[in-house]
This record gives C-alpha cells, structure tokens and sequence, in this order.
C-alpha cells in the first residue's frame, strides 16, 4: 500500500469515533500491540530529543525501504508513534520525504493533543525524515 492509502486507512479507522475518549483508547491500543523494540536499541543515539516521555526509534534498510521499529514509555506516545510507524515504515527513503503526512490533522490530532505532545510528534516525524534522509544518502553514495 502506498502511504497515502495507509493513512486514508488510518483516517478511516479513527472516524469511526465520534468521542475523543474513544480515540484516545484507540491510540493506547494501537501502542499496546507495537512489538517492544530490542533493548539493545534503547540508546541515547535513538532517543527522540523535544518529547517529554522517552521514545525511541530504531531504523534498518534494506531492499531500498526503510523498516522503522520504535518504543515510548507513554501509553498515548506509544500509540502516537505505532501510527508513524504504520503510515511510514516499509516505504522508500524518497516516499517517506515527499510524504504530506496529512492524516495527523485529518483525525485531528493537533487539536487534541497537549502542545508538549504535539512538539513530541513533530520531534518524531522530523527524525524518522532524518533517517530517510540519510538512507537515500547512503543510497547515492
């Protein structure tokens, strides 16, 4: 799937719910089934720097994609992120940069998230580009 047609999935799943509660339970459930990153990546070098909770993001390429593993010790930051790492992870450097990751206003995140969590968010977005970045480096080297 492209990414665009996993968030128009994401979006969908969210209208769904009418209540933010509801929403909010949707996104400690999605955190809940994220697979535990391997201790070994919990490290300074993975850890998001501007979230309040501690998250870490974990990046391997292989094959011309970027597979994206992450942790966070916050039940709705782990959720956060488990929707970065759906929409995002198993894509192409070039896809993950050109991506208008429209489905954070879509189901209306920035609206309901406390501005430390939205900086925590945009924190997370900006270093899973980096690693794109990086990658598609890598790759024209």
């Amino acid at each position: 799937m492209t990414i665009n047609e996993l968030q128009d999935e994401v979006i969908e799943e969210f209208s769904d719910f009418t209540d933010w509660m509801d929403k909010y339970q949707l996104l400690i459930d999605l955190g809940n089934d994220l697979e535990p990153l391997d201790d070994r990546y919990k490290t300074e070098s993975n850890l998001i720097n501007g979230c309040q909770s501690r998250v870490w993001i974990h990046a391997d390429y292989h094959d011309g994609v970027v597979t994206f593993s992450a942790e966070s010790d916050a039940l709705i930051v782990k959720g956060l992120i488990a929707l970065l790492l759906r929409v995002l992870s198993g894509h192409t450097p070039e896809e993950i940069l050109e991506a208008d990751l429209y489905f954070i206003d879509r189901i209306g995140l920035k609206d309901h998230l406390s501005p430390t969590r939205s900086n925590g968010l945009l924190a997370m977005v900006k270093q899973i580009r980096v690693y794109a970045l990086a990658f598609k480096s890598m790759g024209n080297a």
